[in-house]
């Protein structure tokens, strides 16, 4: 089983910056971090509160901590065309010498979408959108060459330069639609994450199960074991609050796994 963190956007940049630096010298396995633009509310009207920027935080981490992997947990696939998406996580990758993994899902959060006039649709378009950017950022990140042409996303004749620096950028599907989503991780994704308060073994039994019609290699790659990750929202080192000082010694004291 691996460690990863998972700080919080409202936090100030030094305290993620110290919490992140910390979990890289003991062993830590990754940093996970929010894509949003501002806190979330009942409804469609933007709320007031500090919220920093996914991808300036994944690339000031990228050149500043070393060791620990990377993620977005998750970018929304409304808030960048996916072929910018996939420019930006390609500097990332390399500013941080292969150590990204780019998560993306189809959004959710109404109040910011609002706010700065960004579409997000009923949940089938959602999906619709989720699946031609997934494609697109698929074909980016592993061909020389991409056109798409779909009802969302077109693009033509798109190089893809810098490749990735390990040859594959793994990516990250989360969502627990078991229709859809577990569908389209299991046929483009290297990792998947259910979201809070999903029972991961279950979904992912019923997402097997309905795959088995299924060519035999994306099959085998929706029945493979996945990897196991703990994510941990932690408060700023030294602080009593979520029992961050014993909680940091007693997982850190093993060796790191590998």
């Amino acid at each position: 089983m691996r460690f990863s963190i998972w700080p919080t956007p409202a936090q100030p940049w030094d305290d993620i910056y110290e919490i992140t630096a910390h979990c890289a010298r003991t062993g830590w396995d990754g940093v996970y971090f929010a894509d949003h633009f501002m806190p979330n509310g009942p409804g469609p009207a933007p709320l007031d509160g500090d919220t920093l920027e996914c991808w300036s935080v994944m690339a000031a981490l990228a050149a500043l901590v070393p060791r620990i992997r990377l993620a977005p947990l998750v970018t929304s696939v409304t808030y960048r065309h996916p072929a910018v998406l996939a420019k930006i996580a390609s500097a990332v990758d390399h500013i941080s010498h292969g150590r990204l993994t780019l998560g993306v899902g189809a959004g959710w959060q109404e109040n910011e979408h609002a706010a700065y006039g960004l579409a997000l649709g009923t949940p089938r378009e959602r999906m619709d959108r989720f699946e031609e950017a997934v494609q697109v950022l698929r074909s980016l990140l592993d061909q020389p060459r991409t056109t798409f042409t779909g009802q969302y996303f077109q693009v033509q004749d798109a190089p893809a330069q810098p490749v990735p620096v390990t040859g594959r950028l793994p990516l990250l599907i989360g969502g627990g639609g078991e229709r859809r989503t577990m569908r389209i991780a299991a046929q483009y994704a290297d990792q998947w994450t259910p979201g809070p308060r999903r029972n991961c073994s279950r979904t992912r039994s019923r997402c097997c199960g309905r795959t088995a019609s299924r060519s035999a290699a994306t099959r085998a790659r929706s029945t493979s074991p996945p990897r196991r990750c703990c994510t941990y929202r932690p408060a700023r080192p030294g602080s009593a609050r979520n029992g961050w000082p014993s909680r940091a010694r007693r997982w850190s004291s093993a060796p790191p796994p590998r």
